[in-house]
C-alpha cells in the first residue's frame, strides 16, 4: 500500500466532521461540497476523492452552485488588496504574480472584474497555476463574450480544476 493509499484510507476512516476540517479551503468557503462527499466513502484513491467531490458539486441545486460560485474572490480585486482572502487563494493568485500587477494592470484587471460582475452577477473565476498575468488578462477578456449559460458552465469547470489543484497540493501529488 503507497503512503497516497494509506492516508485515503485514514481519511476515509474519520468522522464527517474531521473530513471535512480535513478537506478544508479545498471548495472555496464550502462545506458542504465535502459534507456530501464523506457520505461516499471509502476512497482508495485521489482521484475517487475528486470525482466524489465533484460530483457532489454538480448534484448541488443551481442556488447552492452560484453561492459557491460567489464565494470566489475576485482576480487581483479588493478582497486581495485588503488581505481577505483564503490561504488557497493567495497563494494561487500569488502564484501567477497577480499581486505584482502594474497600475495599467490593476486597472485592468479592475474594469474586468466590474465588467464581468455586471454581465454575469458572479466573481471571473480561472485556475490561474502556470498561466502569466497576460495570458490571464486575456482569456479574461475573451471570456466576457460569453453568454451567461456558458460562463457558469465555464465557472463550474474552473472551479472542478482549482479543487483538482488544490487536492493535489494539500496530499503532496
Amino acid at each position: 500500500m503507497s503512503a497516497l493509499q494509506a492516508e485515503m484510507a485514514v481519511l476515509s476512516a474519520l468522522d464527517q466532521s474531521s473530513f471535512v476540517s480535513r478537506l478544508d479551503g479545498i471548495f472555496e468557503h464550502s462545506p458542504w461540497v465535502a459534507e456530501r462527499a464523506w457520505l461516499m466513502r471509502p476512497f482508495e484513491a485521489l482521484e475517487d476523492l475528486q470525482q466524489a467531490l465533484c460530483r457532489c458539486m454538480r448534484a448541488a441545486s443551481a442556488d447552492e452552485k452560484l453561492a459557491l460560485i460567489r464565494a470566489h474572490p475576485e482576480l487581483a480585486g479588493k478582497a486581495a488588496m485588503r488581505g481577505e482572502m483564503a490561504e488557497a487563494s493567495v497563494r494561487e493568485q500569488s502564484g501567477a504574480r497577480l499581486d505584482a500587477c502594474s497600475p495599467e494592470e490593476y486597472a485592468r484587471l479592475h474594469q474586468l472584474n466590474t465588467a464581468y460582475r455586471e454581465k454575469f452577477g458572479f466573481p471571473f473565476i480561472l485556475a490561474v497555476r502556470g498561466l502569466d498575468r497576460a495570458a490571464i488578462i486575456a482569456i479574461f477578456a475573451n471570456r466576457l463574450e460569453n453568454v451567461p449559460e456558458q460562463e457558469l458552465e465555464e465557472a463550474l469547470l474552473q472551479i472542478e480544476r482549482i479543487a483538482c489543484l488544490r487536492l493535489h497540493e494539500r496530499f503532496a501529488t
